[in-house]
């Protein structure tokens, strides 16, 4: 009970720092929204996207280059991302095969295709959650794998990735230390620092596979005392640390590690940060790691400086341990500024942001500028009247079958509830709009050359889409679930042009209309997705002004320049609330009055009772305002 009361009057005393700085303490990191997992460079999400469209010529451009000058770390990180692509759509790679047999970057795409390929069937789960089948096939496409990967490396004797992808085979086919020996060897002899290797030697060696938490901590530190200026190598110990503290549950079962050995990973991994420019994707997995490490040691102020280095280039790892990636990395963000923000004091400021020495890293066309349009079903005085308290400018502008466009409005200076949103606002105000309401909405957003959408309905995120020309094809399962769902919530009889729709990616913009058609939507309105605030053009258009929480239980719809509604009250509204208004005052008159009744409750009739008067009085003046028009007419 005492520790409870603790932690209800600690959150008393913060509450008021956290509203007060949270907007300041969250300046500088990107929305929600722009926020993707292991965002590729531009020139491989230019191949990812030929070769989904089942053209490899941009592949293998992009490969040779990495072999002909030798990147080899470049080469490292794109043969995965090619080879994943594989799994989902082979004919590209098929075919680059069967044009060039003896091509050293299609073999070598190859051979890390059929590793995935095998652990994709026996997945990540621990030995003791994975069938004995899967155990087989899983072994049988290891013993196939071979003679691929002894081709990649004949083929390119100098390439040190062909033996990056021979590691992670030993790994999976339990080769015996001396094996992995002669591995780890030839992988050195091409390419001493090469990181890809080592990442993939230190799972080898870490407790959860062939040896212990020690062992794993002396390979990491010895590569990144060895390690060259500026080498992420150095950030090898705080993977090991990641894996000691958040994988291994700190080493339950085994021998400890000395925390001094963590707190020097997270040194050294700062140093590396230090030295990149802000928002460089090159040190984006190493950031991310350490954002995550630094929560954990419970120093807010320094992870809120790496989520604000690594910008919108969040990482599938270490955030997957947890859950779902990216809403790991978010809602850890998000903590993150709330602690920071509640131990400012009161009358204090937040202490600006500490800028690298470095300039910051060019932004990538990747993603781009996230844009969102909302398509209500409803009318926009009805609109308007649901969004009066959901703490973002709107603006409202009438569609064709008394639907509406809804976008945000310009807000210079947001408010409090804005800057605590935890999606993006659009998203979180049509959350507000269809609570309690029996239309839907569908929010439409834009990003570069991505497109997707969020169905709400109710109050709740019903189905979810995205179209990116860049990943993999979406699951049939996952996208009939949301077709039949779209097709249940606007009545239309036949899914299969719908899953049709969201079953393609290429051409996503026009996917996306096409699907707003197919539902019998609204049009898209023109320029969407390449500028701001489309409905400024549009007639009819108006805003409707942010409104605070207790400005929206009194200040309720008018007919004013805000663009809220002019239609009269029926009799059957005033009836109905004139009625309850006396309830509501005896209900929480005894609840103030009642012990068996907590504050909470009694607040909660108190904040109705409020509600239900702020309506029937801003009712009544416009009542008046409106025979005062008449007259003067």
């Amino acid at each position: 009970m005492t520790v409870t009361m603790t932690a209800t009057l600690r959150t008393l005393i913060t509450l008021p720092r956290v509203l007060r700085h949270g907007a300041a303490v969250g300046a500088q990191l990107p929305p929600d929204a722009s926020v993707v997992l292991d965002p590729p460079t531009p020139g491989l999400r230019a191949a990812l996207t030929a070769v989904y469209a089942g053209d490899h010529a941009p592949a293998r451009d992009l490969l040779a280059a990495t072999r002909l000058g030798a990147e080899w770390e470049r080469r490292g990180g794109y043969v995965p991302r090619l080879a994943e692509s594989a799994l989902h759509s082979p004919g590209w790679l098929d075919a680059w095969l069967a044009e060039s047999p003896r091509d050293p970057d299609a073999v070598l795409v190859k051979a890390e295709h059929c590793v995935q390929q095998a652990w994709e069937i026996r997945t990540g789960a621990r030995a003791s959650s994975v069938s004995r089948d899967q155990f087989q096939a899983f072994f049988a496409l290891l013993d196939d794998a071979v003679p691929v990967i002894g081709a990649a490396a004949e083929l390119n004797p100098t390439d040190p990735v062909p033996w990056q992808v021979a590691l992670t085979h030993a790994r999976g086919s339990q080769a015996p230390r001396e094996v992995f020996d002669a591995y780890w060897a030839e992988a050195t002899a091409r390419a001493p620092h090469h990181y890809g290797c080592h990442v993939s030697a230190m799972q080898y060696l870490c407790d959860k596979w062939y040896g212990s938490h020690g062992e794993m901590f002396d390979f990491a530190e010895r590569a990144a005392e060895e390690a060259l200026p500026g080498s992420k190598l150095h950030a090898l110990p705080l993977l090991a640390a990641v894996e000691y503290d958040v994988v291994a549950d700190g080493g339950n079962g085994g021998a400890g590690i000395e925390r001094s050995r963590i707190h020097a990973a997270l040194k050294r991994a700062q140093e590396l940060s230090d030295a990149y420019p802000q928002g460089d994707p090159e040190v984006a997995g190493v950031r991310n790691h350490l954002a995550l490490m630094l929560v954990l040691a419970d120093r807010h102020g320094e992870a809120l400086e790496q989520f604000r280095a690594v910008g919108s280039h969040a990482t599938q790892y270490p955030w997957a341990y947890l859950g779902d990636a990216r809403g790991e990395f978010l809602d850890f963000r998000t903590g993150v500024r709330m602690r920071v923000a509640a131990r400012v004091p009161f009358f204090s400021r937040p202490k600006p942001p500490r800028f690298p020495k470095l300039p910051a890293a060019p932004v990538p066309s990747h993603p781009g500028t996230p844009r969102f349009l909302a398509l209500v079903a409803a009318p926009p005085h009805t609109v308007a009247d649901a969004a009066l308290m959901c703490g973002v400018p709107l603006r409202i502008a009438p569609a064709p079958d008394r639907s509406s466009y809804v976008e945000l409005a310009a807000d210079p200076e947001p408010g409090i509830r804005a800057t605590l949103l935890g999606e993006d606002r659009l998203t979180a105000a049509a959350d507000n709009i269809t609570t309690g309401e029996p239309w839907p909405a569908l929010v439409l957003r834009r990003s570069g050359d991505r497109s997707g959408f969020t169905l709400l309905q109710q109050g709740k995120k019903v189905a979810d889409h995205d179209w990116d020309p860049a990943a993999p094809v979406p699951d049939h399962a996952a996208v009939s679930a949301t077709a039949a769902t779209l097709a249940k919530v606007y009545g239309v009889a036949d899914t299969r042009p719908i899953t049709n729709l969201l079953r393609g990616s290429d051409d996503p913009a026009r996917r996306q209309s096409a699907l707003v058609d197919a539902l019998g939507l609204p049009p898209v309105p023109a320029g969407f997705g390449t500028r701001d605030e489309v409905l400024t053009t549009l007639a009819g258009a108006r805003e409707l002004a942010r409104r605070g929480f207790l400005a929206g239980i009194v200040d309720t719809m008018s007919g004013d320049r805000s663009g809220r509604s002019t239609a009269p009250r029926r009799p059957r509204w005033w009836v109905l609330r004139i009625a309850a208004l006396p309830l509501f005052v005896l209900v929480t008159a005894y609840a103030w009055w009642s012990p068996d009744i907590g504050w909470f409750r009694a607040s909660l009739s108190t904040i109705a009772t409020c509600y239900l008067t702020g309506q029937l009085a801003g009712a009544w003046r416009r009542r008046g305002r409106a025979r005062g028009r008449a007259t003067k007419r």
